[in-house]
C-alpha cells in the first residue's frame, strides 16, 4: 500500500490543487483559434462588410444552418462566434455517438435554457451527415418552433448527405479552402503572439519559409499551424532563432492530399480533368490528372472518363483518340500504379491536343430525344430480314446507292469543322459544321434534338 502511495504521488498533485495546465500543452491550432470575426482567416465571403453571415451575427438574428466546406477552414470557429458574439448559449453533441435519446435531451436542455434566458440557444452537431434519417427528423420540430437554432457542419455535399426536410428549414453557407496569402498572414501572427502563439521562443521566419508552410497546408489553417509548430519547437530544441525552408521540409516533406475518392473532391478533380482537356489546355489537364494520381484515385476510374471523352468531345475529329484512350484503359490497368501514370499522362496529352467535336454526342442524344417524344418507327420491308427490294450498296459503283433507311428521315448527325471529320462528310455529300443548321433554321418541321427532312 505504501509502494501504491509513493508511486501515486510522483504523479498525483496533492488533493484540491490541479496541477497548472501549460500552454504548450495546448495545440497551436487552438489556443490561435479567432475570438472575432476579425481575426477569422478567410471566408470574406460570409463574414465581411455586407456579406450575408456577417449581417446576420450583427442583427443577433443567425439562422439554423449548414457549414459546409473543407477541414480546417473554420466551420466549428464560426458556429462557436455565432454563439457568443449573439449572446446565445452553445449546447454540442456529437453526431457520430448522439443517439435519439440523448437528441432528446438535448431538446429538453435547449428549452430550458430558452426560459431561463430568453434567448433560443445554439445546437451544434459537427459532421452532421452522419446523423440518420431518425436521428435528423427528431430536430425538426424543435427547429421549427425555434427551440433552438441548429448549427452543422459538414465536409460533405449537404444537398446529398442531409435529409430533405431538414435541409429545407436551414440556410447552407459554403466555406472555402483557405489562400496562401490568408494563411501567412495567420502564420505571421502566431509567430509573433507572445500569450497564445509562438512569440515567446523569439523565432523568425521569412515568407519564403512561411509560403512553403502555406503551400503545403492544402488550404487547411489548422494544418499550416501545426507544421508551424512542429517547425518551431524542432529550431527552437536545437538552439536556433531563424525557422527555414529546409527545416520546415523535414518536418513536413509532403503537402497535404487533400483527396477523397468517395466525395466531392473525386467529383471536382475529374471535372476539372474533363473540362481542361475539351479546353485543350495540356498542362492543366496533366495537373489535375496529378491530383487524381496523388489522391490514389482508381487507374479505372480515370481511363473510363478518358473513353467517354475520346468519344464525345473529340469524336470524328480525329477517330483514333478513341483507340489512343482503349489502349491507354488496357496498358494503365495491366501495368498498375506508379507507371500507369505515364501511360495516363500521355492519353491526357493527346486527347487535349486533338481536334474537337461532339457531332457523335449530339446526334445520339438528338436520336433518343426523338424516340422519347414518341417517334417510334416501324423497320421497312426492304430492311427487314429477307426484305424485297433492298439494294446491295457494294453492287453499285462507289458502294453506294440511293435508298430509304427510315420512312420518316430526320436529321441528327451534323459534321464538326475541324480535324479529319470535314473530309470525311464531305466524302459522303455532307455539309461541314453549322451549314445544315442555317438552311432550315426556320423550317416549322424542326424539332429539337433531331430535325424532320422535308421530303422530296
Amino acid at each position: 500500500m505504501d509502494e501504491l502511495k509513493e508511486k501515486r504521488s510522483l504523479w498525483d498533485e496533492a488533493p484540491g490543487e490541479a496541477a497548472p495546465a501549460s500552454k504548450w500543452e495546448v495545440p497551436l491550432a487552438e489556443r490561435m483559434r479567432p475570438r472575432s470575426l476579425e481575426e477569422m482567416a478567410g471566408q470574406g465571403h460570409l463574414l465581411s462588410g455586407d456579406a450575408p453571415l456577417a449581417r446576420a451575427i450583427r442583427s443577433g438574428r443567425v439562422p439554423s444552418c449548414i457549414l459546409y466546406g473543407p477541414p480546417g477552414v473554420g466551420k466549428t470557429t464560426i458556429a462557436r462566434l455565432m454563439a457568443s458574439l449573439t449572446g446565445r448559449g452553445f449546447l454540442e453533441i456529437n453526431a457520430v455517438s448522439a443517439n435519439v435519446a440523448a437528441l432528446r435531451e438535448l431538446v429538453a436542455e435547449a428549452k430550458r435554457l430558452k426560459g431561463l434566458t430568453g434567448r433560443t440557444p445554439m445546437a451544434f452537431v459537427d459532421e452532421i451527415y452522419h446523423f440518420n434519417r431518425q436521428q435528423q427528423n427528431a430536430l425538426l420540430p424543435s427547429v421549427e418552433k425555434g427551440d433552438l437554432v441548429l448549427v452543422g457542419t459538414t465536409t460533405e455535399n449537404p444537398y446529398f448527405e442531409i435529409n430533405k426536410t431538414l435541409l429545407s428549414r436551414v440556410v447552407v453557407y459554403e466555406l472555402r479552402a483557405l489562400g496562401a496569402g490568408d494563411l501567412v498572414r495567420l502564420l505571421e501572427r502566431a509567430l509573433s503572439d507572445r500569450e497564445r502563439g509562438l512569440g515567446e521562443l523569439e523565432l523568425s521566419a521569412s515568407g519564403r519559409t512561411l509560403g512553403e508552410i502555406a503551400l503545403g497546408a492544402g488550404g487547411d489553417a489548422r494544418q499550416a499551424l501545426t507544421r508551424l509548430e512542429l517547425s518551431a519547437h524542432a529550431v527552437a530544441a536545437g538552439g536556433g532563432s531563424v525557422i527555414d525552408v529546409e527545416t520546415v521540409r523535414n518536418v513536413s516533406p509532403k503537402a497535404l492530399q487533400r483527396y477523397d475518392r468517395d466525395q466531392d473532391d473525386h467529383y471536382r478533380i475529374i471535372s476539372a480533368l474533363i473540362k481542361s482537356m475539351r479546353g485543350s489546355d495540356p498542362d492543366a489537364a496533366v495537373y489535375w490528372l496529378g491530383r487524381l494520381v496523388a489522391g490514389g484515385e482508381d487507374v479505372r476510374f480515370v481511363a473510363r472518363r478518358l473513353l467517354v471523352f475520346a468519344a464525345e468531345d473529340v469524336g470524328l475529329a480525329d477517330p483514333r483518340a478513341l483507340s489512343v484512350a482503349a489502349g491507354a484503359a488496357y496498358a494503365s490497368d495491366f501495368v498498375g500504379l506508379p507507371e500507369a501514370r505515364i501511360i495516363l499522362s500521355e492519353a491526357v496529352i493527346y486527347l487535349s491536343l486533338a481536334p474537337k467535336s461532339n457531332s457523335a454526342y449530339k446526334a445520339i442524344d438528338g436520336a433518343l430525344s426523338a424516340i422519347e417524344r414518341g417517334e417510334l418507327q416501324e423497320v421497312p420491308l426492304h430492311l427487314r430480314p429477307g426484305g424485297k427490294g433492298y439494294l446491295y450498296p457494294h453492287d453499285f459503283p462507289g458502294h453506294w446507292v440511293a435508298q430509304k433507311y427510315m420512312d420518316r428521315p430526320f436529321k441528327f448527325y451534323r459534321p464538326g469543322g475541324l480535324g479529319e471529320e470535314p473530309e470525311m462528310a464531305r466524302l459522303h455529300g455532307l455539309k461541314g459544321d453549322g451549314h445544315d443548321a442555317d438552311e432550315d433554321e426556320d423550317d416549322p418541321a424542326r424539332q429539337p434534338g433531331g430535325e424532320l427532312l422535308a421530303e422530296e
